[in-house]
């Protein structure tokens, strides 16, 4: 018994002499890092931060103290007038504006773009390589460009000072990227799973919303966020088709705040600001996992 535990004993030594040691150099690098991308991201959190902060001070002080972080004097003053709107319209309106436009916008976005994605991918016709091109060229040319003759063709129908503008377009799969994105996953998906499918009895729309659209549920996700976030944040489209101030979406309606002819009230355009980024912070932080995966991954690996 004694030999077989001098034995054990010996087996056991060339492990713990093999099990890894943490030098000092190595916790100094890591050290390092964490510091420099903690460092790294303060840097590009800071105008965020200073918008956050110059909400809580007095109107007159926005500028007066831009060097100053901390507000020498709190107030919720910017709020409480920001939410009041403009000629009896809230500014919470102005919110609920955006959210329909960006909403519906979306779901027309993902939608088509699955839609057309799913024809490129895996169905063959005459003509196929060449819309697929005609897509990605797309992507390649300006929106300014097209913002005049848009504007010309949307005039003769009848839609200025209206949301049809900002959401039936996107019901076209007119954005070349999502389209893109949905081919990547679908070209990695299995065509025996189509073939199986087709055995069970399901048509090309029975393939595509009960086989292709669950597995592609990463891109889903993340078409989704970023059409949210650039239809809340779009400007120019809103400043162009929109006229009446009671169908002002936030994006717009932050612009009246600031009057050339007469006093600006900053401190409140501010905090309309701080208000108007909660959506895209919170949709950004509910679905970061998926938005990861489906940035740095794509479809299926057969």
């Amino acid at each position: 018994m004694s030999m077989t535990r001098s034995h054990r004993r010996k087996a056991a030594a060339p492990k713990e002499l093999l099990a890894p040691v943490r030098r000092p150099s190595s916790r100094l690098a890591r050290l390092a890092y964490y510091i420099l991308m903690v460092a790294s991201s303060l840097l590009m959190l800071y105008p965020i931060i200073w918008m956050v902060f110059s909400s809580f001070k007095p109107t007159d002080q926005v500028f007066s103290t831009a060097g100053q972080l901390i507000p020498r004097q709190w107030t919720l003053a910017n709020y409480t007038n920001g939410m009041k709107g403009f000629s009896g319209v809230p500014f919470w309106r102005f919110l609920v504006n955006s959210l329909i436009i960006s909403a519906l916008a979306t779901v027309g976005t993902v939608l088509s773009s699955a839609i057309v994605a799913y024809a490129l991918s895996r169905l063959r016709f005459r003509g196929r390589k060449l819309l697929f091109v005609l897509v990605l060229g797309t992507m390649m040319l300006p929106a300014q460009v097209l913002l005049v003759p848009q504007y010309l063709w949307y005039e003769r129908l009848g839609w200025t000072n209206s949301y049809l503008p900002l959401i039936v377009p996107y019901w076209f799969a007119i954005q070349g990227f999502f389209v893109y994105l949905f081919m990547s996953f679908m070209n990695d998906i299995p065509r025996s799973f189509d073939e199986a499918a087709k055995l069970d009895g399901c048509s090309y729309y029975g393939i595509f919303f009960r086989v292709i659209l669950p597995l592609v549920k990463p891109a889903v996700v993340t078409a989704t966020i970023f059409s949210f976030m650039w239809r809340w944040d779009d400007f120019l489209s809103a400043l162009m088709y929109v006229s009446d101030t009671e169908w002002y979406p936030a994006s717009l309606a932050l612009k009246l705040f600031t009057d050339p002819g007469t006093t600006s009230d900053y401190g409140a355009m501010i905090a309309m600001c701080c208000v108007s980024l909660v959506p895209s912070i919170l949709i950004f932080a509910v679905f970061q996992k998926q938005l990861v995966q489906g940035s740095t991954s794509s479809g299926i690996k057969g």
